[in-house]
Order: C-alpha cells, then structure tokens, then sequence
C-alpha cells in the first residue's frame, strides 16, 4: 500500500488553535472537553490534506476540491420558531413523516428543540450537545469521542475540535420509542464551513430510532459540512439510524461515523446521498460482543457532476457476530461514485457472518462508479463474502415497458425504483421509506 510522505501545512484560514480556545472558552466548557478540543486539533493540523496518493483517497481529489483558507464560520443563531426559517429548511420538515421529537440545528446552532414530556419523564435525553455536556457531564464523557477518535483522519479530527450545536440523545434501559426522533442539520449560506456531531446512546434493552436530514440552497460559494455520528447500542438494545444527506450544489460534505454493537444488540443504518458537489462517508461498525448484529444501507443518486464516496468497514472483534451490507447506487450524466468496503475478522471472531454488496447502475455514457470490495479473515471458522457490480440498465426491462405504451422516460424511472427497492425494504421504518421514495422519485424527475 502506498503511503503519503507530505509534511503537515502550516495553519491557514480560521482553524487555529487560538480559534479553538476561544470557541471552548466561549461556551464555557469543562477542562476535559477542551483538553479533548486541543488534542482533536493537534491531530488535525500535523495530518497533511488526503491526496491521491493515499489508498483511501485515490478516487477522490479532495486537495484540488477543497481549499480550507477560503471558509469563515457558520453563523451562530439563538433559538427560533419554525415559522422564522428558511423556506427551504421548512420544505424538509414539512416533508418528513411522524416524530418522537424534533431537534433543528441551523449554521452552527441548535435553534429549536422539542421533547414530549412523557419521554422526559421515562428519562429520555434530547438535547443539544452542547447542553448536555453543562446538564449531564458524566454521561457526556463516557461516551463522546470513544467511537470516533482524532486518530481517524484529518477530517474526523477537524470536526473533534471544532463542532458546535450538535445532537444528543439518551434512552434509558428498557425504554422504547417505536417513532423516530429527527434531527434537521442546515446551512445557510456559502463560504461557510459548519460542524455537526450526533451522539446517540441506546443502553440495554432500549429501542430508539433517529432520521438526520441535511440540506441547504444552492450556492455559488462552496459550503463546507463536516460530520461526525457516534451511535452506541448496549446489551440487547436496537438502534436505527437513517441519514438523509439532500445539501444544494456547491456543498462539500465530509461525515465520519462509527457504530458500536454490544452483546445481542442491533444495529440498522441507512445512507441516502442525493445533494453537494461532492459528498464522501467514512462509516465504520464494531461488533463488540458475541450475539451483535448491523446491518449498513446504502443508497445514493448522482447527476450532473457529483461526486459520492464510500468508505465502509465491517470490524467483527467478538465470535458468533453477523453484519450485512447493501449500498445500491444509480449515476446520471457525468456523476461518479466511489465504493471502497472491508470486512475485517479478528482472531477471535469465530462463526462470524459477514456479507457486502455494492451495485451500480449507470444511466449515461459519461457516468462511472469504481467499487473496491475486500476481505480481511483471520479467523477460520467463518462465512464471509463480497460482491460489486457495474452495469448499464437492463434493456430487457426496459423494452417490457416500452412495448405496453409506457414512454421511455417513465420505464426508466420505474427500472430504478425497483433497484433500489431490495435497499429500503430493510429499513424497518415504514414511514421513511415512503419519504424516501418520493425523494427518489424528485431526484429521478430532475435528472431527466
């Protein structure tokens, strides 16, 4: 494997280490999170800018794409009503199906936040980060930034340092909410970077599920999002965790995520990319205990010119574990995916079950998805195993459409919904998916 031998830039722009202790000082924040905060930093300034030359970068130029001296900070906001938000922010929630809760977090703040008391009063938490690092520390710090950590790569660390607002939510052992919480994270106007973090804790026996959706206008200035989700599901517990990424052009947006299983635990993640310019996951899940079990959805749609990266992991530490992934991906025009995944079997993990499939469907001449699927066993007694493709639509399909007076267009369109339908019949979500679906179809109907 080649590695790069760049030395680490110099500070530029706004991501100092003095614009880290002011943003830690000006929130009043615990020697702990600021001792975190430096250290986040430290990782992120040695660590040069990912180039081509890295195995893990090498489809995805984010050194020509991304010039960090050109941000300024997303605008910190104090609370606000639904009625005050920007039309676009207020066409996602409109759109959204059934709630538990609802947490919106606009630039670099979390503006609005509505719990139901009878929630509160079974001991769920939902709550800006921010606050429940002032109203539940102890909680906070046992689980913040022990599933991602700065070692994760200049961006993981970036966002370790400098996040603000974020999301957390807490649900207590036993305690299970069948609707889904939902977080709104926007931005609102280009040459701004934000920095959201979500940190998700289900403990034993608990059931909870959480749909993040992200979007923006169209700028003519790039916007720069960088993520970072931490979902935790004890013993026995069941975590669902639906990201819906639906940025305008002109975003960049860079996420880093971990699961992590804990004995008998479920875990059901799905990554639906459809907005920025260019868009690149780095989701990891870790089987920790014997009984564990995730499932990683995938589904994404790029036209025009957009770019979708991603990267995902299987890390099966614990025996008699199982996960299976589906990422399913159609590209338009001159859009470009990329796929890299690894299943990783520790010595240990025996009778694990692991499976990973990547497909894509390429709708233009133009388009081109790579996926990189691979193996890592070192365990003997397993069942493992991997699969991509890359094809053109079925032609078969097509002309079974046309010849019952169905138009091209239509046939097509209907070709992709059935694509992606073995994707989101695995989302137990009922809801989501019919919200999913129409963003499916808004999707298809533009790239027409």
């Amino acid at each position: 494997m080649m590695t790069d031998t760049m030395t680490a830039a110099p500070e530029t722009g706004i991501f100092t280490r003095d614009q880290v202790e002011i943003l830690s000082a000006r929130k009043g924040e615990p020697g702990w999170l600021l001792d975190a905060r430096m250290r986040a930093h430290g990782a992120f300034a040695d660590a040069p800018m990912p180039s081509t030359r890295l195995e893990d970068w090498r489809y995805t130029d984010i050194k020509k794409a991304l010039k960090l001296d050109a941000f300024s900070f997303a605008e910190e906001r104090g609370p606000a009503s639904a009625a005050g938000f920007a039309p676009g922010l207020t066409t996602l929630m409109d759109e959204a199906g059934e709630s538990a809760a609802t947490l919106v977090q606009v630039d670099a703040s979390v503006v609005l936040r509505e719990l139901p008391e009878e929630l509160a009063a079974q001991g769920v938490i939902f709550t800006s980060l921010e606050i429940a690092i002032q109203q539940h520390p102890e909680l906070v710090q046992r689980f913040l930034g022990t599933g991602v950590t700065p070692e994760d790569g200049k961006f993981a660390a970036m966002n370790e340092s400098l996040w603000t607002g974020g999301a957390f939510l807490y649900v207590p052992r036993d305690v299970q909410v069948e609707a889904p919480f939902r977080v709104y994270r926007w931005i609102g106007e280009g040459g701004t970077a934000a920095f959201g973090r979500t940190l998700v804790v289900a403990e034993q026996g608990a059931k909870v599920a959480v749909v993040e959706t992200l979007g923006s206008d169209d700028f003519s200035r790039q916007a720069l999002s960088v993520g970072e989700a931490e979902i935790f599901a004890d013993e026995g517990a069941t975590a669902i965790y639906t990201s819906v990424q639906r940025y305008g052009r002109g975003v960049i947006h860079l996420s880093t995520d971990r699961l992590m299983a804990g004995r008998d635990a479920k875990i059901t993640t799905l990554y639906a990319t459809f907005g920025a310019d260019l868009a690149r996951a780095d989701v990891q899940c870790r089987l920790r205990a014997p009984g564990s079990h995730v499932d990683m959805l995938g589904l994404y749609i790029a036209d025009g010119t957009q770019h979708f990266d991603n990267q995902t992991l299987q890390d099966h530490l614990a025996p008699h574990a199982s996960s299976n992934l589906l990422f399913k991906g159609a590209l338009n025009d001159a859009g470009r995916s990329v796929f890299r995944g690894l299943i990783r079997v520790h010595p240990k993990a025996q009778r694990t079950d692991a499976y990973q499939t990547n497909r894509n469907l390429i709708l233009s001449d133009k388009a081109r998805a790579d996926s990189l699927p691979n193996l890592e066993i070192q365990a003997d007694d397993v069942r493992c195993s991997h699969a991509a493709t890359v094809g053109q639509l079925d032609e078969e399909e097509v002309f079974y459409l046309l010849s019952r007076g169905i138009p091209k267009a239509e046939a097509v369109r209907l070709v992709v919904f059935g694509f992606f339908g073995e994707v989101l019949e695995q989302l137990p979500l009922e809801g989501v998916k019919q919200e999913l679906l129409r963003v499916v179809e808004r999707k298809l109907d533009a790239s027409r």
